[in-house]
């Protein structure tokens, strides 16, 4: 049985001037975006540089990654993987 990926995606390297529409608009043309999400400092509420696009399908999902993975989004290289749903606070585990 294949391993199910999910039809969210990690967004990493946005432009600090990316807005939440922004990000809907980028990735739009690959599905329905239920969600695009840009993490913000709880500070600052300056946005970190990163967010989430989650898609209605997984096929979706991977149309994305394929096209936007590795491309250049208003002057920077940006990346994209699927999610991961394990907690960030426990990276130290392999």
């Amino acid at each position: 049985m294949a391993k199910r990926l999910g039809s969210k995606l990690f967004v990493n390297k946005l432009s600090f001037f990316t807005t939440h529409q922004d990000l809907k608009t980028l990735f739009s043309p690959f599905g329905v975006v239920k969600e695009a999400k840009l993490i913000r400092d709880p500070k600052t509420q300056r946005p970190k540089g990163f967010g989430f696009v989650t898609f209605e399908t997984e096929n979706e999902a991977q149309k994305a990654l394929k096209a936007m993975n590795g491309r250049f989004v208003r002057g920077r290289l940006i990346f994209v993987e699927f999610a991961n749903n394990r907690s960030p606070k426990n990276d130290t585990d392999s």
